[in-house]
């Protein structure tokens, strides 16, 4: 992916401004990170806005702190890929120092920009869920429905000015249908990672089919407590993701339905190994954080599921890897 397409008209012009839509997108992606780094840095700052009285929170100061930091970091990087992939200097960053943020990117706000308006669906239906009587508070209400609508915002606004980048920068890369590739486009490394990232993906598949089914095996006595409507769209939607990564990346490797666009193919291979690998990543995190109560201690099953899913998502995203930095030089 090192060469560069010729610009359409709608891109950036030579004075360094982008078209309308580009801006209002660029704004757009601004404003939604606003609600979320401002609460993190209210919390950092010692506040506790949105955080009832006896919130699990307040209980450790220290790592509140530093983990409110580094989401701000992160949410950050939002706001300067948006600027990136509209002004005329983006189109010459290096492949790779772009492509790995923006696939992070995307395998983090994805699952919340499907997640979030699923759960509110299922609500309408069954009612508002109901956390058991002895669990603890996490966060007021409103806080889930400010930080998430800012995410799905910001998955939007960023997605969209993706697309339009990619299309003036690497257009050749997803033109065409499967069958219309070359031969030997993934080689036999691709090919034996992608078959070893499958049945690897049958662990994290599973378990998550089996929480979200209502099997309790493998929580913890506090996640069982806590076991809500959300709970299960969200394990529900997690199989998904993993089963959506593996069929997108084996159909782009081994290219077996020729009619299908490299674009589907490449965007569900694309959004369901970031999903798999960030989400995975940040649960195995979650699960080595500290904390004094048994009950609350994730089991080995729960952390060898995320590890799987960190594992499969990262050797898929490699393979995916691969496919373009071959296809652009091919193209």
């Amino acid at each position: 992916m090192t060469q560069t397409a010729p610009l359409p008209p709608s891109a950036p012009t030579s004075t360094g401004r982008p078209d309308a839509a580009r801006r209002i997108l660029r704004a757009l992606a601004f404003v939604a990170c606003l609600p979320y780094i401002s609460l993190k840095i209210a919390w950092v700052a010692g506040s506790e806005i949105g955080i009832p009285a006896g919130s699990v929170l307040l209980e450790h100061r220290t790592l509140l702190i530093v983990a409110n930091s580094v989401s701000v970091v992160m949410d950050a990087v939002v706001a300067v890929l948006a600027l990136l992939l509209t002004r005329p200097w983006g189109l010459r960053v290096r492949a790779w120092l772009l492509t790995f943020p923006l696939w992070a990117a995307t395998g983090l706000l994805s699952p919340i920009m499907v997640g979030f308006p699923a759960q509110l669906v299922v609500s309408l239906v069954t009612g508002p869920p109901e956390p058991a009587a002895d669990s603890e508070p996490f966060l007021d209400g409103w806080v889930f429905g400010v930080v998430y609508g800012g995410f799905i915002v910001q998955g939007l606004a960023l997605g969209t000015l993706f697309v339009l980048y990619v299309r003036e920068r690497w257009a050749p890369v997803w033109h065409g249908t499967l069958g219309e590739l070359p031969a030997r486009l993934c080689g036999t490394g691709t090919r034996v990672a992608a078959v070893v990232a499958s049945p690897a993906a049958l662990v994290p598949a599973a378990v998550h089919t089996m929480w979200a089914s209502g099997s309790t095996r493998g929580l913890s006595p506090a996640q069982i407590a806590r076991r809500t409507d959300d709970f299960h769209v969200l394990e529900g939607l997690r199989a998904l993701f993993v089963a959506v990564a593996v069929v997108g990346v084996l159909l782009l490797v081994f290219r077996r339905t020729g009619a299908l666009s490299v674009r589907t193919t490449l965007g569900l291979a694309w959004v369901g190994s970031g999903g798999v690998g960030c989400w995975g990543a940040y649960m195995l995190l979650v699960t080595f954080m500290p904390d004094t109560d048994p009950a609350k201690t994730f089991t080995g099953l729960a952390q060898l599921t995320y590890a799987a899913e960190m594992i499969t998502g990262f050797l898929l995203a490699g393979c995916v890897a691969v496919f373009l930095r071959r296809r652009s030089a091919s193209a």
